[in-house]
């Protein structure tokens, strides 16, 4: 299996070119997602399309513990690999499957048996429970799928192998929209027909490249013949996973608490979130990759002791990514009508009309986004995922706390939502600027990779 090792070349080009498999495998991730909600929305119905949008608010939540926990572990990884410490890498793949399976299973088995709960939570207006709750049934089965895919990907990555993840999402996905198209459009199953695929596609994946890996790398399947399984270890991942789930959770639970005012607002609201943020999604998507990559970057670079290359690391990452943002807000600003149209038909005009009053209202300001995703990299690497869950607490905490209060007002009502979410990004990425600013001189030089 090919190994990469970043701690050597161009800062630039090997960030980059590590990244962009990353970048192109959301793409595809993204891709699906949109031919999910477009199959969905024109052979299923907008009803249809505004209970998968819900359940994918929900789902996104769930999987971001198993999220979290796999990036965390991945930066341990990362750390033993710049260090070129095998055993210490064994010991950590052991630790971290124990970890991520363990509650992939009790994800899996709250969520079955709390699925009404779940449903009340989350306001799901009772025209479309029936369907919302046939989508969810299928896909909480996908939770186990969801967490081999993510922790064998987070080795994978760890050791600067970014191709062959890709080539499994880019396989699962083909599978799924293939399905899509014979379970919704042509078998006409609804929204059952459409987590069916999905169910598909993320065990192919995720037993696919736990099958490859086993296969192809000594060092796994000489962490999982000798099995030590280490106090030490544990609490290493678990430092560093923990908060690292936590921030996910809290991103994503604040993201699902918002998902649960815009249902409120009806079915016309809903169809119009879930189509908005399939294309806010898939705009933003590059620059959260390239920050998950230029976390791989600084990690194994702490492992080695490379503190100039981490510095350059860091200039290069913020120049790339406000680059990159600033370009796509200017492309979204012209485009937001035509992609909405891409999943709304024309003849819906109140759903269209209201996408496209979100993106105009978020898409300015994506370099906001770009910019904490990157500080959510730094700090994970560098050994302070906790400042990476007072970030994210910080932005998810006003855009809920926004949310509630601003679409209160009758002369502003859902407006306050969109206008909620770049103003959290803003404050966090203020204290983010403040906090690095105000440690910058000693926080590459004191920490410690050892």
């Amino acid at each position: 299996m090919a190994r990469k090792d970043l701690t050597q070349g161009s800062v630039f080009h090997t960030m980059f070119f590590f990244a962009l498999p990353m970048i192109l495998g959301n793409i595809l991730q993204q891709g699906y997602n949109i031919a999910d909600t477009w199959v969905v929305g024109h052979f299923a119905g907008s009803n249809a399309l505004a209970a998968v949008g819900s359940a994918f608010a929900l789902m996104t939540f769930l999987t971001s513990v198993l999220l979290g926990l796999c990036m965390g572990s991945g930066i341990v990884f990362s750390l033993c690999f710049g260090r070129q410490d095998e055993a210490a890498l064994e010991d950590g793949i052991c630790a971290a499957f124990v970890l991520s399976t363990a509650i992939a299973v009790l994800l899996c088995v709250l969520s079955l048996c709390g699925m009404d709960a779940i449903i009340a939570w989350m306001n799901i207006p009772q025209e479309i429970t029936a369907i919302t709750r046939d989508y969810l049934f299928l896909i909480f089965w996908g939770i186990p799928a969801v967490a081999l895919y993510n922790f064998f990907g987070a080795y994978l990555k760890s050791v600067g192998n970014s191709v062959i993840p890709l080539l499994f999402l880019g396989l699962a996905t083909i599978t799924n929209i293939i399905l899509d198209i014979l379970f919704v459009a042509v078998w006409r199953q609804g929204t059952a027909g459409a987590a069916a695929a999905t169910l598909i596609a993320q065990y192919l994946s995720g037993l696919g490249i736990g099958l490859y890996v086993l296969l192809t790398s000594q060092t796994v399947r000489n962490a999982f013949t000798r099995f030590r399984l280490k106090k030490s270890t544990l609490r290493e991942i678990a430092n560093y996973s923990v908060l690292t789930c936590l921030q996910q959770s809290v991103m994503n639970l604040g993201i699902l608490v918002v998902q649960g005012l815009v249902n409120s607002f009806g079915t016309t609201v809903m169809a119009a979130f879930a189509a908005a943020m399939k294309i806010d999604a898939f705009t933003y998507m590059p620059a959260q990759e390239y920050a998950n990559a230029f976390s791989t970057f600084i990690a194994q670079n702490a492992g080695a002791g490379r503190k100039e290359r981490i510095r350059k690391g860091i200039r290069y990452a913020v120049t790339t990514v406000i680059c990159y943002c600033s370009l796509a807000s200017l492309i979204l600003r012209f485009l937001a009508k035509p992609l909405m149209l891409v999943f709304i038909s024309a003849d819906e005009a109140a759903i269209v009309a209201e996408g496209v009053r979100c993106l105009h209202t978020i898409g300015p300001f994506y370099c906001g986004i770009g910019c904490l995703f990157l500080f959510y990299g730094l700090y994970r690497a560098l050994g302070k995922p906790a400042m990476s869950v007072v970030l994210t607490v910080i932005s998810l905490g006003t855009r809920v706390a926004l949310s509630y209060t601003i679409s209160a007002i009758p002369e502003i009502g859902v407006a306050g939502i969109w206008w909620s979410i770049p103003i959290g990004w803003g404050l966090a990425d203020l204290t983010g600027i403040l906090y690095y600013t105000k440690i910058r001189k000693s926080f590459i030089n004191d920490f410690s990779c050892s």
